[in-house]
């Protein structure tokens, strides 16, 4: 069993992270308590499982939390799926300061900020790597009994990806490095490909080039002349600009997983690239949108279901649409790009300045047919006369692609919903789809980093054969689980 995402392309179908930008916001009162389908795509695959009892498990950020005195220390909350759902009972907090992780909390350090899940050593339990700035990364190990141990990755602390980008049925890591996010000009950023299997010391099978020795194209390096361990005889290898997050997906059907990253473009702007998996590292190839001053979300999967992933890019300050690249045997084109919004017939509700709709994107299959469904999170979302409120809404795939039809949307103000909305929550900015009960129906985690002056929540909504489903909601906080609370941003990153 390995931690690779896909073998048959009709069983592969992701449940990625969005990127995420600071909110603000407060608390109210509130609980916590078509066509011929194609085979449903198995609903637990073991990157989303660390126990191996066949139910996903949820990873929430908080990286702004402090921890050990130390300010934005940050942690992560691991929640594991059951046959009932999540609770608060069945959790794993992961700081800098847990027993067994490397390192000690470091104010500022944001541990937790972004994190990648996948099979490293290929024994059949998932792995997750949390990413922790300056200080490196942190793997922690799947078991039986859950996450375990700590091991150090020391230089590449920024949105790690794992994936099998060389095809060989074993996952990858992919490493990039925490660098400064301003300026005129995007500074180049370390980065490097570990071929999997990785050991539980930190050692890969073989450490691979970034990009493609005859596809240097985007990239910085030191000297011209390119080496087979991924750097240069004078350095690193460098990708230009810092990255905050990334996606994994096929989108070329060819046996090897690819990467959507968002990185610093300069100017205050931000761009998405596509980096295509390959034996010899990856080829850098079309942007299908720029993400104005804030990166929009992203999601990869399989909407229309003919075997190629497709790309899902949210409305930005710029676009203000959602875009859809559909995968082809040759790749997405910029010719095949398609765009909605809120006004898509079958859409509830009608698109206005400001709604960002798709502020966070999670892309599979939710309903059990076959056809990757996207979530989409609205944070600027204004109704009942309050100002980004935020709500998040489900658009099923279809042989077609995205046509409107059976597009729910929930609100904290939707009966059975814990909580209220309020105004400034932007319920939403973040959202992940995983099968948190092994039923074979994706479940959505959505998040309001606002809640409760900065503290943060997560709401669990139930997937069904026709959608999302507000029975047996579950909202938390960092407070449910009896961790640092206060200004945490919880539930900045989800997956």
């Amino acid at each position: 069993m390995s931690g690779v995402r896909r073998r048959t392309r009709t069983k592969r179908l992701t449940a990625p992270l969005a990127a995420a930008a600071l909110v603000a916001g407060g608390l109210g009162a509130w609980a916590l308590t078509g066509g011929a389908a194609q085979a449903a795509a198995p609903s637990v695959q073991v990157q989303d499982d660390f126990n191996g009892d066949g139910k996903a498990d949820l990873v929430v950020g908080a990286p702004n939390a402090t921890i050990s005195g130390q300010a934005k220390a940050g942690y992560v909350a691991v929640t594991y799926g059951s046959s009932s759902g999540l609770s608060a009972s069945r959790k794993k907090l992961v700081s800098r300061s847990t027993s067994g992780v490397p390192g000690a909390a470091t104010a500022g350090e944001r541990f937790g900020s972004t994190f990648a899940k996948g099979d490293l050593d290929n024994d059949g339990f998932g792995d997750l790597v949390i990413a922790g700035g300056k200080a490196g990364s942190v793997i922690l190990w799947g078991s039986a009994s859950g996450l375990t141990g700590g091991t150090n990755i020391a230089g590449y602390g920024a949105a790690p990806q794992i994936g099998d980008f060389d095809g060989d049925g074993k996952a990858d890591l992919a490493l990039f490095s925490a660098q400064p996010l301003s300026g005129d000009d995007p500074v180049g950023a370390p980065a490097t490909l570990w071929k999997g299997p990785v050991s539980r010391v930190g050692k890969p099978a073989a450490v691979l080039n970034v990009v493609d020795k005859s596809q240097w194209w985007g990239y910085e390096a030191d000297d011209a002349t390119c080496v087979s361990n991924g750097g240069c005889e004078d350095g690193p290898a460098s990708i230009t600009g810092p990255v905050v997050s990334g996606q994994v997906g096929d989108v070329n059907g060819d046996g090897k997983d690819d990467i959507v990253q968002w990185a610093y473009a300069g100017d205050g702007q931000w761009g998405n690239r596509l980096l295509l998996g390959g034996g010899a590292g990856f080829t850098e190839t079309l942007s299908i949108g720029d993400g104005g001053s804030t990166p929009a979300g992203t999601g990869v999967g399989d909407v229309n279901g003919d075997k190629f992933d497709d790309i899902v890019v949210g409305a930005d300050s710029i676009s203000q649409k959602v875009r859809i690249a559909y995968g082809s045997a040759s790749g997405p084109s910029p010719s095949n790009v398609k765009t909605f919004d809120q006004d898509l017939p079958g859409f509830p509700g009608a698109q206005e300045s400001g709604d960002l709709t798709g502020g966070a994107v999670s892309v599979a299959d939710v309903t059990g047919d076959g056809f990757a469904d996207i979530a989409l999170g609205i944070p600027g979302e204004d109704f009942s006369g309050l100002t980004n409120a935020g709500s998040v809404a489900l658009v099923r795939g279809s042989a077609s692609g995205v046509t409107g039809a059976g597009t729910t949307v929930i609100t904290q103000n939707t009966a059975g919903v814990p909580g209220v909305a309020e105004t400034g929550d932007k319920f939403g900015v973040t959202t992940a789809l995983l099968d948190v009960n092994g039923n074979g129906r994706r479940d959505l985690a959505a998040a309001s980093t606002a809640e409760n002056s900065n503290d943060g929540a997560v709401w669990l909504l139930r997937g069904s054969s026709t959608g999302l489903t507000a029975t047996s909601a579950f909202a938390f906080s960092g407070s449910t689980l009896s961790a640092p609370a206060t200004d945490a941003l919880f539930g900045f990153s989800l997956r």
